[in-house]
């Protein structure tokens, strides 16, 4: 792919930006403005355009990202939301599954719903599992529905009926109505945002999308026309949360969708790595000002779902939090990044996050008004962070600012010296992302010790080594451009568009001809965002044993299911194909099959991704010597996190490093980011500019 691309990445404290022009890499990191998030991403953009020499009207691509969804469901600040449902369904989405995700904790709480019971409207009509009408759909009570919420203040509603995944006559019919009533709300149906059986989720995903849609609306058409009136006139791509481009259009009507979108970039340049690499298994550690955000990626691939759950009240428990039926790159993500709060429980012990203090007014270092210790106060404190090389030195920290706020909440309060409360600190955190990584391996069935870590985001690189060792890792890779990995990973995606159908049928009811329109809509998507470009097609289907309550993901064969009549294999070739793969994936998950039991498809899923060739780019060339240095090594006092003594590490800049390896302890700077590289471990430049750290003695690489 040629030409000039831009990729802008929001996050809760920092707004990435990369730019590609002529295989040569371009980035910026500016601060967030939480309460006009546009302004920051053109920010960014001028900064990367004037140092590529590039003008705004000759940007080709441009892919963005944001978290604004995703924080907008956690800290529910969301418009106020209405569900019309199916008369007597009103509060299914309060009632959840009915059971318990923490057995024992008798002040166990599950998340409020997005839509309060006031707000839920149940509407006579019932239509059967068949598509018989049971009841009609009552539109007088639409209209009194629509003319009742009018007054309340409502922005936004959605549409969840029962059966509607398969029959969505009563659904659409309802929109009509209200948008006759009333023609500028926004309407959500469950029936497109979510067409799946099982109406918790369903509604719920539905709930969120019209919960975020009229924030997200503002906001993306706010850039949208910032942007054109800078002269940048190409396409806007979204990223979406399952490894995606989406266009605008998709983006305004199904913003859910949009939830995870910035975690995803970053996961994708995690997977192309470990491909580039030959690494088989790895876990992708993305650590930024806000969050970190783990993935397992195997066979470079990273790990997929179809569920997701936003806004957990117990930070590891599934079910104790909204869950969101959409394509998603599987992840654990925890409020632990450079601006978390450091706190003392009423224990006295060290606490870290998941408050934030974002960007606005920041860690107290910023020197922006934040009194509170953060991550990056005490990592500035134990000498990891070059104060004049943060943030590419747009942002001078003020380390008096962070060794008053880490004295004065943490360190005399608990009797501890300063460098022992900023080791507390790194320490904390550190062990909360290992744990994170830890729990989300073994829930997976996967044993990460023999992996590789690919850290990347300001913060990952700083921390990755502690990680690592935690987790019983010896190797890790921190990508080029690292301090921007999410906004890289951007460049490096697919426009892709999964279609979904809940179609129950034993096989031996299955039509050959099942696939067929749903590969043709993802198709007509797909080449509505990257006309003629070369693309691939895939299908699964969610199966199960006749009577079992839980299905398993098995691959079809696309080709026979949706090819010409004359030249598809007959039907009974077909079943049996799927059986024997069903049988074929159950015993690999459960190590046996039953024998005798019929088997039965839920749900099926056709994806269609246009095909990205691996790339590499160059950096524009930097000093090859930190600011200051003489012509001999330069060398810092860091705080060994073990033995608590300064220890002095070998300054080196980034580009300065060849394949050589050099050992620790040291620390590699860079614009964005700083890689800590302690004693035992070495670290050296390997094809492509990526940094690999390795214990040392080691001879080869781990694969």
């Amino acid at each position: 792919m040629t030409g000039v691309r831009l990729a802008a990445d929001i996050g809760g404290t920092f707004t990435d930006v990369a730019l590609v022009r002529d295989g040569t890499l371009y980035t910026a990191k500016v601060l967030t403005t939480p309460t006009e998030p546009a302004r920051a991403v053109l920010d960014g953009t001028e900064t990367v355009l004037a140092r590529a020499g590039v003008a705004a009207s000759e940007v080709e691509v441009f892919v963005h990202g944001t978290t604004l969804a995703t924080n907008a469901l956690i800290e529910r600040r969301g418009a106020r939301t209405a569900l019309l449902t199916t008369a007597g369904q009103r509060d299914a989405v309060e009632m959840a599954h009915e059971n318990r995700f923490a057995q024992y904790d008798l002040a166990m709480r599950r998340p409020d719903p997005l839509v309060p019971r006031h707000l839920r409207i149940g509407i006579p009509e019932r239509m059967a599992a068949d598509g018989a009408v049971l009841a009609p759909l009552d539109t007088d009570a639409v209209r009194r529905a629509a003319h009742e919420l009018r007054g309340t203040g409502v922005e936004s509603i959605a549409i969840g009926f029962l059966h509607s995944y398969r029959f969505d006559d009563h659904e659409r019919r309802a929109r009509e109505v209200l948008h006759q009533e009333w023609p500028d709300v926004p309407v959500t149906l469950s029936s497109e945002v979510c067409p799946e059986i099982r109406e918790y989720e369903r509604f719920s995903t539905a709930c969120a999308n019209a919960y975020v849609q009229p924030l997200m609306r503002r906001y993306l058409l706010d850039l949208e026309a910032r942007r054109r009136a800078s002269g940048m006139t190409c396409p806007m791509y979204l990223m979406q949360s399952g490894g995606g481009l989406g266009t605008l259009h998709e983006a305004l009507r199904h913003p859910v969708r949009l939830v995870e979108s910035g975690p995803a970039g970053g996961a994708l340049l995690a997977a192309e790595l470990a491909r580039e690499l030959g690494v088989g298994l790895a876990l992708s550690f993305d650590m930024g000002g806000t969050t970190a955000k783990l993935c397992i990626v195997e066979g470079g691939e990273p790990h997929t779902s179809r569920e997701f759950e936003v806004g957990r009240e117990y930070r590891f428990l599934p079910g104790s939090g909204l869950p969101l039926r959409l394509p998603v790159i599987d992840m654990v993500e925890i409020g632990a990044g450079g601006s978390s709060v450091a706190w003392r429980d009423e224990l006295g012990r060290i606490r870290v996050g998941p408050r934030s203090a974002g960007s606005e007014p920041g860690p107290a270092c910023y020197g922006r008004g934040g009194t509170e210790p953060t991550v990056t106060d005490a990592d500035l404190v134990l000498g990891r962070i070059r104060p004049d090389r943060f943030a590419g030195g747009d942002l001078a920290l003020d380390e008096t600012a962070a060794t008053d706020a880490l004295d004065e909440a943490i360190a005399v309060p608990g009797g501890r010296g300063r460098d022992v409360a900023a080791i507390g600190v790194s320490e904390v955190v550190d062990e909360n992302m290992a744990n994170a990584g830890r729990v989300h391996a073994i829930e997976r069935g996967c044993d990460v010790t023999g992996g590789t870590l690919i850290a990347f985001g300001g913060a990952a690189p700083l921390h990755a080594a502690r990680v690592a060792a935690k987790l019983g890792i010896e190797q890790i890779v921190v990508p080029a451009g690292a301090g921007v990995g999410s906004a890289i990973g951007f460049l490096r995606a697919p426009a892709a568009h999964e279609a979904v159908r809940t179609w129950h049928r034993r096989l031996d009811d299955l039509r050959a001809d099942l696939l067929g329109s749903m590969l043709a809509e993802a198709t007509e998507v797909v080449e509505g965002a990257a006309p003629r470009a070369p693309r691939t097609a895939s299908a699964r289907a969610f199966m199960r044993y006749r009577g079992q309550g839980h299905e398993i993901t098995v691959p079809l064969p696309l080709d026979e299911l949706t090819g010409p009549p004359q030249q598809r294999p007959a039907d009974a070739v077909i079943r049996r194909s799927l059986q024997e793969r069903f049988v074929e994936a159950y015993r690999e998950l459960y190590t046996r099959d039953i024998a005798g039991l019929a088997v039965e498809a839920l749900t099926w899923l056709v994806t269609v991704r246009t095909v990205v060739p691996p790339e590499r780019w160059d950096e524009p060339a930097r000093a090859t010597r930190p600011a200051g240095a003489g012509a001999g090594p330069a060398f810092v006092d860091v705080t060994d996190p073990v033995t608590g003594r300064r220890v002095p590490y070998l300054l080196l800049e980034r580009s300065a490093l060849g394949e050589r390896p050099v050992p620790g302890p040291a620390l590699v700077v860079e614009d964005q980011t700083t890689t800590v590289v302690p004693d035992g471990l070495t670290v050296r430049r390997v094809a492509g500019g990526h940094l690999l750290l390795a214990r040392a003695g080691r001879t080869e690489e781990r694969r």
